[in-house]
């Protein structure tokens, strides 16, 4: 039996029912001669929460000292031992540190049971990892820093079980995009606690970082919400217009979902489109750069080469992979030198060809192209990056540890 996780669930217990003097929010207590009231909730979470009372899962695993360099991993991979084995001596011989976990992934399944009493999230389980337990004692032994990816509102199963969640078309249908996606509303509350029920217990399996990605209204909304029917719950009668409310969702869900896992001891990350820090705000998918990195411990900016049109003066982006890293992160970290507690940098790294963007708009992506990206983000005073490839097929020969 381990006492010292019995113990620990203890302490938390008891720390969550106090309210002084450790409730140390912005809001004050209500004036008495006599006493002194604190006007917040009994269970409120101290904003500074006490690193010895977080919830102990038994994984021992540091923050790499170095920054964290990691690969993105499927389910699919992770679960095959043979496969993880060889991705694990990868990282470990390559000099990264840092594996990104699919627990939820972009159609709604868990990955693996993940032990919660949430019918839903059990219904949506599909056990590609079969034992999650020996998953994280392998990358315990490793010392590979372990993110939990988990994906918010793209959710088609958990908008086909509960339609009210998600955006309906005038004929009752769930509505979808043109690959058949469905996203879940993020205006709802009950979506956000679905979503953070499954960090949670990823927490308590040993992962170290929650990664939240989807964490957007799709692409496009600002098109087609007028057609759709949905609710805008708390936000539905507040003075903000369409665009600012959509801000506002993306935003407080990200907050709550950070006050939320503070006892569990997790960082949280949230990928977001790299654009987003080029512009005030993304209107339609209410992404809002500044906003989002105050509320979070990391910030993972997509700027795959691949993915931009011709922008920063660059025509052809996949083709310049070092300059348009370099460009990219002139902006990002001019945005983040203006906020007060700015998350740590780290952005998604292209590892992979997109022959789909045709001939001459595109070149093999191999260690060069893949250095170079590194390079540029060293340059720039940022030492942690994430790789992705769907595949999971990572280049060798790459110079990661720049000094």
């Amino acid at each position: 039996m381990n006492y010292n996780k019995i113990t620990t669930s203890l302490l938390l217990s008891l720390l969550l029912l106090v309210s002084f003097p450790l409730i140390t929010q912005a809001e004050k207590p209500v004036k008495n001669p006599l006493i002194e009231i604190n006007s917040l909730p009994l269970l409120s979470i101290p904003k500074q929460f006490p690193a010895q009372f977080a919830y102990d899962s038994g994984i021992e695993i540091a923050y790499p000292e170095d920054g964290v360099k990691g690969v993105y991993l499927t389910a699919y991979s992770a679960g095959a031992p043979k496969r993880m084995a060889e991705l694990s001596e990868f990282v470990t011989s390559s000099g990264l540190n840092a594996m990104v976990i699919d627990v939820k992934d972009d159609i709604g399944h868990l990955t693996m049971d993940v032990k919660s009493d949430n019918k839903l999230i059990q219904e949506s389980t599909q056990n590609y990892v079969s034992d999650p337990e020996l998953m994280m004692k392998n990358l315990e032994k490793n010392q590979i820093y372990p993110i939990a990816r988990v994906v918010v509102f793209k959710d088609t199963l958990l908008a086909e079980a509960k339609p009210e969640l998600s955006f309906k078309r005038s004929d009752g249908s769930v509505w979808k995009n043109s690959n058949g996606d469905a996203f879940v509303n993020p205006f709802s509350k009950e979506v956000w606690d679905y979503n953070i029920e499954v960090a949670k217990q990823a927490a308590k399996m040993g992962f170290k970082e929650v990664q939240f990605d989807y964490v957007r209204f799709p692409e496009g909304f600002e098109t087609q919400s007028d057609s759709l029917s949905y609710t805008r719950g708390a936000y539905k009668d507040n003075e903000l217009d369409d665009v600012q409310q959509r801000v506002a969702a993306v935003t407080d869900f990200v907050e709550y979902a950070r006050e939320e896992l503070r006892p569990y001891g997790v960082e949280v990350s949230v990928d977001i489109f790299g654009y987003a820090a080029t512009v005030p705000e993304a209107p339609g998918i209410g992404q809002n750069f500044s906003k989002i990195s105050e509320n979070v411990d990391v910030i993972s900016s997509m700027i795959y080469p691949s993915h931009w049109g011709s922008y920063f003066g660059i025509a052809k982006p996949d083709l310049e992979p070092y300059k348009l890293v370099q460009e990219y992160m002139k902006v990002e970290n001019k945005l983040l030198s203006t906020l007060k507690t700015p998350p740590k940098s780290r952005p998604w790294l292209q590892d992979f060809t997109a022959s789909y963007l045709g001939a001459g708009n595109y070149i093999n992506y191999g260690a060069p192209q893949v250095s170079d990206q590194v390079r540029a983000l060293h340059e720039a005073g940022v030492n942690e990056f994430l790789l992705w490839d769907a595949k999971n097929s990572y280049t060798p020969g790459v110079n990661y540890n720049l000094k």
